[in-house]
């Protein structure tokens, strides 16, 4: 079940590096022994170095994912690891070292089995809280065996059990008090998960457009909860009514990964969640109003992901041509289905779906080349463009054998755009912020998350493919504090650094030291 990557430019050079959990077997924790975590600081020509022991973040815990957020708004970004047992927060120290300040930020309260955690501000103070979502209950020492009862048989095969049969864990809210501590506020929040399902992935967004952000939760097997944020620290569930909750058939999921992009231009945004093998990919499109339907079938998605378990996945611009692309990937939980022909294995490749203009998708996964139909036992996926170039690359984490990147080779010379924000009056990394871009007729929308996919974390700078425009007309951004600013006729194949509030672009990085103002 772990995995995750982050991408995190934890140096502030401009350049991505690279972080990537990791995790013991069920022996391994019962000896003692722990799993290595690494961090990957990207050199600038491509290549990237080791500085794992350097930073001291090598062994947080039994390590699931990982999301990025500034917490103490200093202008350098920190790390959440999720953890099998809790979290652990590492405060960014800006000199290329990091603190475990999980205790003294009152985060060392956190005891459950933590996944696909996220940072966002709801409560507009300018301050990131966090969202923890929880799993299974369950304790190493007293594991039902293989095959033991219905739930721990897979096609006549004995397997591990789980989830189905096991007890759930609640999720927790934590509220940024803005000294560098953190509060518990689930229940009093309306968030705190009372029928204990199994929490994997988190997001935060606004998705009624009324200012406010609402959290969505992807259960595995279970139905989802969409929070609409009402104010006042408040949330209700309407998941439900909403159409989120469970496909169009009213089956529950398995609801692991969670893509978030606007892929018919609409200015609101699609989720795509990932599923077990003989479930499919679920596209939920955003109608508005907190009304969503699940267009998988119509969109082209059902058959070419039925055979697989799907994990992380990403709306990005594969080609640049102005509309999102969707990838995921894929591996099983089972090693033992090698052992009988069930139509699945325990390796398996990638999926690309290009998108065609019109609601629907294209599998290009042979096409796009050898190295998506490499089968590994894949889990995390972070969209960054790591080199600078205008590119997108997709860093892949793997449970078996070291991660894989994958860089675009399109031969197009299509043009974009990207965008490094920074908050004043809205939190400094100006997560939840929101960017739309007007090129001719092409119009496109964006939004700075954290988290993202499955117990991984997206580049924070927003990219956006041009196609045949090689000029911006108009950007419009919006920020958590509800500010809007303006920016006209930007040249493209740059990345700008905007501030909130003063409407200037400038080729020159954001300090990270930077005053509010």
């Amino acid at each position: 079940m772990s995995g995750g990557v982050a991408l995190i430019d934890f140096d502030r050079d401009g350049w991505p590096d690279i972080f990537f959990t990791n995790a013991p077997d069920v022996a391994m924790s019962l000896a003692g022994t722990k799993a290595r975590s690494a961090l990957y600081r990207s050199n600038r020509d491509g290549t990237f170095t080791d500085v794992t022991d350097k930073a001291g973040v090598g062994y947080p815990c039994w390590a699931m994912g990982a999301a990025v957020g500034d917490y103490n708004n200093d202008g350098w970004p920190d790390l959440l690891v999720s953890c099998f047992g809790g979290v652990v927060l590492y405060r960014n120290n800006g000199d290329g070292t990091f603190t475990d300040v999980t205790k003294v930020s009152g985060l060392s309260r956190d005891q459950g089995w933590a996944t696909g955690a996220v940072f966002g501000d709801y409560d507009g103070d300018g301050n990131v809280d966090l969202f923890v979502p929880h799993y299974v209950d369950l304790d190493l020492n007293d594991l039902p065996t293989l095959g033991s009862k219905k739930t721990c048989t897979y096609h006549d095969i004995a397997v591990q059990c789980g989830p189905r049969g096991l007890r759930g864990s609640p999720d927790s809210l934590y509220h940024n008090n803005g000294d560098g501590t953190f509060a518990e506020v689930s229940k009093e929040a309306g968030v705190d998960d009372p029928q204990r399902y199994f929490g994997l992935s988190a997001v935060w967004s606004d998705f009624n457009g009324d200012g406010k952000l609402d959290l969505f939760v992807a259960n595995d097997g279970e139905p989802n909860y969409l929070y609409r944020n009402d104010g006042g620290g408040r949330f209700t569930d309407v998941a439900y009514s909403s159409g989120l909750a469970v496909n169009k058939d009213g089956y529950e999921q398995a609801n692991m990964g969670v893509a978030v992009g606007d892929d018919l231009h609409t200015g609101r945004f699609s989720l795509a969640l990932s599923h077990f093998s003989e479930e499919y990919t679920t596209l939920f499109r955003n109608d508005g109003n907190l009304s969503f339907s699940d267009v998988s079938s119509e969109a082209g998605l059902v058959r070419a992901t039925a055979p697989y378990v799907g994990w992380g996945d990403a709306f990005f611009d594969a080609d640049n041509d102005g509309w999102v692309d969707l990838l995921q990937v894929n591996g099983h939980v089972y090693p033992q289905v090698d052992s009988k022909e069930v139509g699945t294995k325990y390796r398996e490749p990638k999926l690309l779906f290009l998108n065609n203009h019109d609601g629907t998708f294209r599998d290009a996964s042979k096409a796009a080349g050898p190295a998506l139909q490499v089968a590994q036992v894949s889990r995390g996926l972070a969209v960054g463009d790591l080199f600078n170039d205008g590119h997108l690359e997709l860093v892949v984490e793997n449970i078996e054998g070291g991660p894989m990147i994958l860089r675009s080779e399109n031969t197009e010379h299509n043009h974009w755009i990207g965008f490094e924000l920074a908050g004043t009056k809205s939190n400094r990394l100006a997560l939840n912020a929101r960017v739309r871009v007007l090129a001719g007729d092409l119009i496109q929308v964006g939004e700075v998350l954290s988290g993202g996919g499955y117990l991984s974390q997206n580049d924070l700078r927003l990219h956006f493919g041009l196609g045949s425009h090689e000029k911006v007309d108009l950007i419009e951004i919006t920020w958590p504090s509800g500010k809007k600013d303006l920016v006209k006729n930007l040249q493209a194949d740059r990345i700008y650094s905007l501030l909130e509030g003063t409407g200037v672009t400038s080729p020159e990085r954001i300090k990270p030291g930077q005053p509010n103002r």
